[in-house]
């Protein structure tokens, strides 16, 4: 028995229901891709595989659009696997259990994989609906989105003929996303010489931090423990780093980091007038602790030292521009996310986004000249491309005014400080115009990932309508 039966509109969840009975994690994707594809041989569209498993489906205009501009619909078929602690769900091979609760649908104790299927199943509808009126349109599905854009990526640009691109990912019902960050990594690594010591061995510990995502939440100012840490042990006289670690992901903003110093001086008091002055209002719980280790044998030289925190603590961290035309918008970001200690070398993991590609090649710059300045070297790996935004696009005004016809208020028109496939697609395909939106959805990539049906609703009628308009 289908959940989903009796929900509006019918094919749409009848495609998403679907989607969710296919195990279709990042890295799994073969068993989707083959399906979609298979929807729309099914449909006798021309319905192509790549050597990755992108698909794309292209069906001819309806009479009347003949001479009116390709539009491109673009999702991606894999889902974030995440479930609750006591769950034994196997992602591998379990089809989602699907719960419809008022207005909500979500998955038992699993992601809902709402991201991004409900945008697959939208595409699949509006390719099946042989009423609805639009251009010539190209459905393109990539795989292992959630896993660094993997299916964007390797997407053969020349397999597409059309400059108008719907995204049915990035944004939410009322909410129109109209550019993107790209990034890059930035690997620091510092070179370190260890000698014999005999000082006291201090262990500190810098925690209570909020931490979070590096490109949606790194626009509240949150405190950096790595950067933290760095300024507490440059203010000690005559100290010599032990070691010093914190931080697990380049694209999360550190919130717990430890390190080893040896130093005459007892430090234990400095910790107070620290953390006050350090303190701010979006990292209220920073907490600064330090306590007697038992005494290192080796400890880093003086010049070793001085080159870390030196580094430290003229490195740049967080926000390093606004965007001038979207009122609000990180244009220029850094963070220091990894900072660890080997048997020769402290090294440093930069994540690094701009929506400026001049500026992110800029910043990289600017690190590495002060890697190089200390000692040290950095290199950069993992590059993707931002989506920068378009002061002329007609598909947005076209989104914004069938918008305002429909429902008698203005959509939101913005720009996020992270990676969207849009990037890729705006590399690939030149003079591309590109908007982002999408249903309501909450709590994605978690186990409480939930869905309105309502803004399904809503979203696909306007999608449609709004290719009426193109």
């Amino acid at each position: 028995m289908r959940k989903l039966a009796g929900l509006q509109p019918e094919r749409v969840f009848y495609y998403f229901e679907e989607i969710a009975s296919i195990p279709h994690g990042s890295g799994n994707t073969e068993a989707i891709s083959r399906y979609c594809a298979g929807v729309g041989a099914s449909l006798g569209l021309d319905a192509v595989r790549d050597a990755i498993g992108n698909v794309i489906i292209k069906k001819a205009a309806t009479a009347g659009y003949e001479d009116h501009p390709i539009v491109i619909l673009q999702a991606h078929m894999d889902m974030v696997c995440e479930k609750a602690p006591d769950s034994d769900f196997d992602f591998e091979k379990d089809g989602l259990e699907l719960i419809v609760e008022g207005d909500w649908i979500r998955a038992n104790n699993t992601t809902l994989g709402g991201d991004d299927g409900i945008g697959v199943a939208m595409a699949l509808a509006i390719l099946e609906d042989t009423n609805l009126a639009h251009p010539a349109l190209e459905v393109v599905l990539t795989v292992d989105e959630e896993i660094g854009l993997i299916g964007a990526a390797a997407l053969d640009g020349s397999m597409l003929r059309g400059r108008r691109l719907l995204n049915l990912d990035g944004g939410s019902d009322g909410v129109l996303n109209v550019g993107c960050a790209g990034g890059v990594r930035a690997d620091v690594t510092l070179p370190i010489t260890f000698e014999t010591n005999a000082l006291n061995t201090y262990r500190v510990t810098v925690d209570g931090l909020r931490g979070g995502h590096s490109g949606t939440k790194i626009g509240e100012n949150r405190l950096n423990s790595n950067i933290v840490m760095g300024e507490f042990l440059a203010d000690l006289d005559d100290a010599r780093l032990v070691r010093i670690d914190g931080g697990l992901k380049d694209n999360a903003i550190a919130s717990y980091t430890t390190a080893e110093v040896a130093c005459a001086e007892d430090i234990t008091a400095l910790v107070n007038d620290f953390v006050a002055k350090t303190r701010v209002e979006s990292d209220p719980d920073l907490i600064v602790r330090v306590e007697r280790a038992q005494t290192a044998n080796t400890a880093m030289d003086e010049a070793s030292t001085h080159r870390v925190l030196g580094f430290l603590t003229s490195t740049p961290n967080g926000v390093v521009s606004m965007s001038k035309d979207i009122e609000g918008l990180v244009q220029t970001s850094l963070n220091l996310g990894i900072l660890e200690t080997d048997a020769d070398a402290v090294k440093m993991a930069f994540g690094m986004r701009s929506s400026v590609g001049a500026e992110k090649k800029a910043l990289y710059e600017r690190v590495k000249g002060l890697a190089e300045l200390f000692g040290g070297s950095c290199t950069s790996h993992g590059d993707y491309p931002e989506w920068e935004y378009r002061r002329v696009s007609p598909l947005r005004d076209v989104m914004r005014d069938v918008w305002k016809e429909m429902f008698d208020k203005e959509i939101d028109i913005k720009a996020v400080h992270a990676g969207l496939e849009c990037g890729y697609f705006c590399d690939k395909l030149e003079g591309l115009d590109a908007v982002c939106t999408t249903p309501l959805q909450v709590d994605i990539h978690t186990s409480r990932e939930k869905l309105s049906i309502s803004s399904v609703e809503r979203v696909y009628r306007y999608v449609c309508e709004v290719l009426k308009h193109l």
